[in-house]
């Protein structure tokens, strides 16, 4: 008996000892494994924590106006903007253990697998947080061991070198919530129309029940099922106290309201001026177009919703709809250089040419400030008097010559001012004053006014027969409307990284490139093309808008056989409209020569109807205001018959009265003028 249990005791002796060195065995090879997979997880560092995403692109009140993306909407926010309910139900009903395990809760799978021995089937998940955040970054969706091997990996990577925060942040935003959208923030949109940060615990709830299954937990799709989730995760929200039994019943209780979805899809906004804003992201701050398309950027831009769809509304309401013609128009802000609006042609999906910034076209008598403006510096004042006759000019040392021809072929065969010559775009007058500057002075004007084009340096360059942009031209109108301050025209305020970094920020800096004095000068002699007194001999450029104006305005009207523009300012806005044919057809009906016009006075006065009344202002005190009579420059008396308010640079004003009426005392700073302008009128005046 001794040796039978002897022999028995040595073979479990021996069966022991062979337990202990398989167990001793197991151990250093999960030890080597383990230590294996730390040091390869060290090794590779970081992974990567980037995913395609939606670049959103904002108005100038954060009102989305597009976004890039294909079939998925991928948006990215932190977890300070995501609301505390969709935090907490998330954690709650995915990972209780999210905050205390090193990436893998032992505890749970191992619960996980007696409840799958028992069931003789895949019953009961155990994957983390940190898991499915690494099977969204990284891998496919398959169940091999392989994938299973790869996510361990990945998963002690991740918790290896990022804060749990960050993996939290990371899987709220990659997550996929159904229906294309990827991420809290879409999913908030998509399904409720308001930001992640604003989720109720009702909606949070409902909201965090949709990854686990988003075609059987959807609400839009089965809303019984979708409720049966929200409940089994209050009820875990409450077992982990993040609320109370009390708050659990009436979330489950409040009737959720889910937007329609037509109007989830945000309308694509000033889609002309959004593509010149991709340009800028590629060609000024050099982002890579594939991060412009995929990266996540936040991009704010300038464009006023509002104003733009006036402009759209302007055009449409006055072009007919029959009619082929063209139309470009922007709309800036004089002092930051903001585009406030912009059009590149009257329907984007049939030719998605931009007319506001790429064509270049013939900018007729609008060019006529910038020689005006170089008239001033060499000695000109609105008194300054040129005869106004048909004139053959001859140039090029003889071997050239040029004759300008009046609308309508009218001449005033007699001497005219700056003043009328201005309000009246008598071309005349504008060759003399070319010619009188010479040595490429109107060129070099311009130039420095913004124009990029290229310019002949000819007599009938006064005219505006060299083609350039219409971006180019508001930009130089508003360089005057800003006294001389130059600014450039501006797209994008600010840009923002899917990590919320500011990668980018706008920072106007005004350049004086104009005598203050003389472009405040310059704004007041174009006011003269909506001034009804100027109507002397004939009509002035500005007569058949000048019913529809309740404000001071300061612009320039142009006009060639293919083109008609207008451009003008108040004191808020600079806008120019271009109109024409895409094929250089002739402009011949009456009623499409005034569509520019047209236009812009509906523009500029809808644009303004919630902004002060102001007045165009110069502080430098170097200024002397008096009245003249226009048709001859002089001081007006009581008795002209046409009396003008203008702006003289001290020292050059006219000192001589008019003598070409009766006699009586000359009008002074003390007597009002002749004609009665009512109290408001007076007190405008009275500011100038």
């Amino acid at each position: 008996m001794e040796i039978i249990t002897n022999q028995r005791f040595k073979k479990a002796l021996k069966y022991f000892r062979a337990l202990i060195f398989v167990t001793l065995i197991l151990l250093i090879f999960m030890s080597v494994t383990l230590i294996s997979l730390f040091t390869y997880a060290t090794v590779k560092g970081a992974p990567p924590l980037t995913v395609p995403q939606s670049t959103i692109y904002y108005a100038n009140d954060d009102v989305i106006i597009g976004e890039s993306h294909s079939k998925e909407k991928r948006y990215w926010i932190s977890l300070d903007h995501i609301s505390p309910s969709l935090i907490a139900a998330t954690i709650a009903i995915e990972d209780q253990s999210f905050f205390s395990h090193p990436g893998f809760d032992f505890k749970r799978i191992a619960g996980a697998a007696l409840a799958d021995i028992k069931a003789l089937a895949k019953v009961q998940g155990a994957s983390t947080i940190t898991q499915q955040y690494a099977r969204n970054l990284f891998l496919e969706h398959d169940k091999t061991w392989k994938r299973k091997f790869d996510e361990a990996l990945y998963t002690i990577r991740l918790e290896m070198n990022y804060s749990k925060n960050d993996i939290l942040e990371g899987y709220l935003n990659t997550i996929y919530y159904g229906h294309g959208t990827y991420g809290i923030e879409a999913a908030a949109q998509y399904y409720f129309g308001k930001s992640a940060n604003d989720l109720m615990l009702s909606e949070a709830s409902m909201l965090a029940g949709v990854p686990k299954g988003p075609s059987h937990y959807s609400p839009l799709i089965n809303e019984e099922k979708a409720k049966d989730r929200q409940w089994t995760i209050l009820n875990a929200m409450v077992n982990n106290n993040y609320i109370t039994e009390n708050e659990a019943s009436k979330a489950y209780e409040q009737e959720l309201q889910y937007v329609e979805q037509q109007k989830v899809k945000h309308e694509e906004v000033g889609l002309y001026f959004q593509d010149i804003v991709k340009n800028e992201l590629v060609n000024k701050l050099n982002i890579n177009e594939r991060i412009i398309e995929m990266g996540g950027l936040h991009v704010y831009t300038t464009l006023d919703i509002e104003l733009q769809k006036l402009a759209e509304e302007s055009i449409s309401n006055t072009i007919n709809p029959s009619s082929d013609i063209q139309v470009s128009f922007v709309a800036l802000d004089q002092y930051t250089g903001e585009v406030k609006a912009l059009v590149g042609g009257r329907d984007y999906d049939e030719s998605p040419f931009n007319r506001a910034v790429q064509a270049e076209r013939q900018p007729g008598s609008t060019f006529k400030p910038f020689l005006y403006y170089a008239a001033l510096e060499k000695g000109f004042t609105a008194s300054t008097k040129l005869r106004s006759e048909q004139t053959t000019f001859i140039f090029d040392e003889g071997r050239a010559t040029y004759t300008p021809h009046n609308y309508n072929n009218y001449y005033a065969d007699d001497t005219i001012t700056l003043a009328q010559a201005m309000a009246l775009s008598d071309n005349v007058y504008a060759v003399k004053t070319n010619l009188y500057l010479g040595n490429n002075i109107l060129v070099e004007t311009a130039k420095k006014l913004g124009i990029t084009s290229k310019l002949d340096n000819v007599p009938s360059l006064a005219l505006g027969t060299s083609p350039v942009r219409m971006i180019d031209m508001v930009q130089a109108y508003a360089t005057i409307a800003n006294n001389g301050k130059q600014i450039h025209p501006t797209y994008i305020t600010k840009v923002i990284d899917h990590h919320g970094n500011i990668i980018f920020e706008e920072a106007p800096s005004p350049e004086q490139v104009l005598d203050p004095d003389l472009a405040f000068v310059t704004t007041q002699l174009m006011k003269g093309m909506f001034d009804e007194k100027l109507n002397d001999y004939t009509n002035v450029t500005g007569s058949i808008i000048q019913n529809d104006l309740t404000r001071l305005y300061a612009g320039k009207s142009g006009t060639t056989k293919t083109d008609s523009w207008m451009i003008g300012y108040s004191p808020q806005i600079v806008t120019g409209i271009w109109t024409g044919y895409d094929r250089d057809y002739t402009i011949d009906k009456v009623d499409e020569r005034a569509y520019s016009k047209r236009i812009w006075a509906n523009f500029m006065e809808q644009s303004l109807t919630k902004e002060p009344v102001l007045t165009f202002r110069n502080s430098t005190g170097n200024l002397k205001k008096v009245y003249i009579n226009p048709d001859n420059g002089k001081l007006a008396t009581n008795d002209c018959p046409i009396i003008l308010q203008m702006y003289y640079v001290k020292g050059t004003e006219p000192e001589e009265y008019c003598d070409e009426h009766s006699q009586k005392p000359p009008l002074d700073k003390k007597q009002a003028p002749i004609e009665d302008k009512g109290w408001f009128k007076r007190f405008i005046d009275w500011f100038n």
